[in-house]
């Protein structure tokens, strides 16, 4: 038996016929066509899945989509604009935080979630901030790096 669920991603109202069993990551993807957000494990120990409800970090493998009604949603298809790079963007590409990009969406919300709240985290607090985001290319030091050089940048 399906529902019509109300979602409210990326600032928009997004309808969807689901089953209530459905999780958050199978609806964005896969009735949603947010594709941005991965698959990795499907027991929330990666990070790849990673998306913003209500502006706090949530694997979306584990997050029913009926639970998530009247939230705000953040896919990392609205970190950036049409024509412009978001700054944490841009550095992971200057950094070479970025390789093979299966990581990056989750890890990408991870930071910002942190620089929201502390614009300038030392490199401790950047660590302890992405630990639940596994990346097997780049051995962290570029993502680390890419971070602290936007917290660099910030007033």
């Amino acid at each position: 038996m399906k529902q019509i669920i109300t979602l409210k991603v990326n600032g928009e109202l997004r309808d969807a016929a689901i089953s209530v069993n459905k999780t958050l990551l199978e609806v964005l993807r896969e009735d949603l066509g947010l594709t941005g957000t991965k698959k990795g494990c499907d027991h929330g120990e990666c990070g790849a899945c990673t998306v913003l409800v209500n502006g706090i970090p949530t694997s979306s493998c584990l997050t029913l989509a009926v639970t998530c009604q009247g939230k705000d949603i953040m896919t990392i298809e609205s970190l950036a604009s049409i024509d412009k790079l978001h700054p944490l963007q841009e550095a992971f590409i200057n950094h070479g935080a970025i390789q093979c990009g299966f990581c990056t969406p989750g890890m990408l919300l991870v930071a910002k979630t942190l620089l929201d709240e502390d614009p300038h985290p030392d490199r401790e607090k950047i660590t302890a901030s992405i630990a639940g985001n596994i990346c097997r290319c780049t051995g962290y030091v570029k993502i680390i790096e890419a971070i602290e050089a936007v917290a660099a940048q910030t007033p």
